[in-house]
């Protein structure tokens, strides 16, 4: 069964169309993943699921992909360096039945796992075959205006054994995480020599009548 078509090995993204400046500065959230905490389970090779993550101009280098491992599902956990108001997504493919076909997205679930995507999703996307970055998958922006942690989880493929991803564009807002930090008060590391003459008190004399 063939979904899409053949781009015979190569991809047109420098399509007059699909191209334009603004659009690579609204997918630029991935510049506001923590690298070192993005977890990708059940990839085939360790750490190839960050590579996925990149640049609007990167999305079409066929070099870089993340192909799942036991089975089709793959899970994506995201750490973000900030809050996250997200937007909309991408999804690059590969032509052929390795091409995701449903994605389910959860906010806020640090450190999840298969486990827990039993749960609902914060909301579900039924992909279509994209092989240059064309598609765009809205988010309920109001369930996904505060988001810290974001879980895409990819729930089935168009009937592959393996899942296969070449990039995922993530479009939105970020703004610094506001720190509730205790504030220390160095005040009293320097003294005032005029708070301790008070403590030469002068003797006085008491008169009983």
């Amino acid at each position: 069964m063939s979904h899409g078509h053949s781009h015979g090995g190569g991809c047109s993204c420098g399509a007059e169309h699909t191209e334009s400046p603004e659009r690579g500065i609204e997918y630029g959230l991935y510049q506001k993943i923590d690298m070192d905490k993005l977890q990708c389970l059940n990839e085939n090779q360790e750490g190839s699921g960050r590579t996925v993550f990149r640049a609007w101009e990167e999305r079409c280098d066929r070099s870089l992909f993340v192909e799942s491992d036991a089975d089709e599902e793959l899970l994506f956990n995201i750490t973000f360096t900030g809050n996250v108001k997200l937007k909309g997504i991408i999804l690059i493919g590969d032509d052929s039945d390795m091409h995701p076909a449903e994605m389910r997205l959860f906010k806020n679930i640090p450190q999840m796992s298969f486990d827990d995507t039993g749960r609902e999703a914060d909301q579900v996307f039924s992909l279509n075959t994209d092989l240059t970055g064309e598609l765009e998958y809205p988010t309920k922006i109001a369930r996904f205006s505060n988001v810290t942690h974001l879980s895409i989880h990819i729930s089935k493929n168009f009937g592959a054994e393996k899942t296969k991803i070449y990039y995922i564009g993530l479009k939105g807002e970020w703004t610094e995480a506001h720190r509730h930090e205790v504030t220390i008060c160095n005040y009293e590391l320097s003294a005032n020599p005029s708070d301790h003459k008070a403590k030469q008190i002068t003797p006085e004399t008491h008169f009983i009548s």
